[in-house]
């Protein structure tokens, strides 16, 4: 089958969406206080995890 584009006009040029704007400053802030909350818990997590785990294997002693 033939489609006749002859008359068809060409595409506009691509142009790349708009950047989103960046972070406020206190939104880098909370982002930050955020990440080092979860630094903190990646670290004291697990210790606490055995801990619990500890106590109640003496429990059941």
């Amino acid at each position: 089958m033939f489609v006749d584009f002859r008359d068809q006009p060409p595409p506009p040029p691509w142009e790349p969406r708009p950047r989103r704007p960046r972070l406020t400053a206190r939104q880098e802030k909370t982002l930050a206080a955020i990440i080092a909350l979860n630094v903190v818990l990646l670290i004291v997590a697990p210790i606490g995890g055995a801990t619990l785990i500890g106590a109640i294997a003496l429990l059941f002693r």
